[in-house]
């Protein structure tokens, strides 16, 4: 028993001195980034590991950890270190490969962060503890842990779906299926006692996943509440737009900075470069 909590905290420790590293060293962070074509056309297909121990900011960094910190203890005191680090990494991949698949044609596409592996183990925790209450921040309440669950995949799907933020929700959806079959697998009776929550989650997400493999077209369809009343041919239309478009806002950026100094970027200016030079 000496043992508990262990190998989360030295993952923790890995992911702080990686981190670390990568904010202070930019070729390091490029090194080993997820990155489309570094890893679909120069084979470096360590990057699929390495970018889940890299984070954007401290903020990003801190909220993971403490996410994987607020659920590892339990799962690997039932699971064992064994079975846990079988569900960490392979949510770890399993997020970042649904992130290639729908990526593939993108290949500038890069992201970093190792949500997907936290998001393997939370829902892993939601197959076995399904009415483990999650507190909601600040707030006196606390939800079960599989409407926690519903919530987030509703989410995921939604940020998938509209793209209006800069955060890898593919990766968060992948690694959280996984991580939640992979413990469905390792304890069968998981199913069977708690089959209804595990079925309000995994029902949605297999199916979106079902559905943009079988038709990603699907994708370029706007939802109800950002409407752009745009044509695109195709998913690659869509997103060579974005990019031109992107670039066109970082390149007047870069005239005002060349201009004035950086010190002429307002707080959102400054903010807007830095989500376009990184994919959360």
């Amino acid at each position: 028993m000496t043992n508990i909590g262990i190998i989360s905290i030295i993952i923790i420790a890995i992911n702080l001195v990686v981190s670390y590293k990568g904010f202070k060293d930019r070729m390091f962070f490029e090194k080993y980034k997820f990155q489309v074509d570094r890893i679909l056309i120069n084979k470096e297909y360590y990057r699929l590991l390495t970018s889940g121990f890299l984070h954007v900011d401290w903020m990003h960094l801190v909220f993971n950890m403490i996410s994987l910190y607020a659920f590892s203890e339990l799962l690997e005191i039932h699971a064992g270190i064994i079975n846990f680090l079988i569900i960490y990494f392979s949510s770890l991949i399993a997020g970042d490969l649904f992130a290639l698949f729908l990526h593939k044609n993108h290949g500038d596409y890069n992201s970093v962060g190792a949500s997907g592996a936290v998001c393997g183990v939370i829902f892993a925790s939601i197959a076995l503890f399904p009415g483990l209450g999650i507190g909601l921040f600040i707030l006196p309440i606390s939800v079960p842990s599989w409407l926690f669950g519903l919530l987030y995949i509703i989410y995921s799907i939604y940020g998938i779906k509209s793209r209006r933020d800069n955060i890898g929700h593919e990766a968060h959806l992948g690694g959280a299926v996984i991580g939640m079959l992979i413990a469905i697998v390792l304890y069968p009776s998981s199913l069977t006692k708690n089959y209804v929550p595990i079925l309000l989650v995994l029902v949605p997400s297999i199916t979106f996943i079902y559905i943009i493999i079988r038709k990603p077209y699907i994708l370029l369809i706007d939802n109800y509440f950002f409407k752009t009343q745009k044509k695109y041919y195709s998913i690659e239309h869509k997103y060579n737009e974005q990019k031109i478009n992107q670039q066109k806002e970082i390149d007047k950026l870069l005239d005002k900075i060349s201009k004035k100094g950086i010190t002429s970027l307002s707080k959102n200016e400054k903010q807007k470069l830095e989500e376009y030079s990184n994919k959360r």
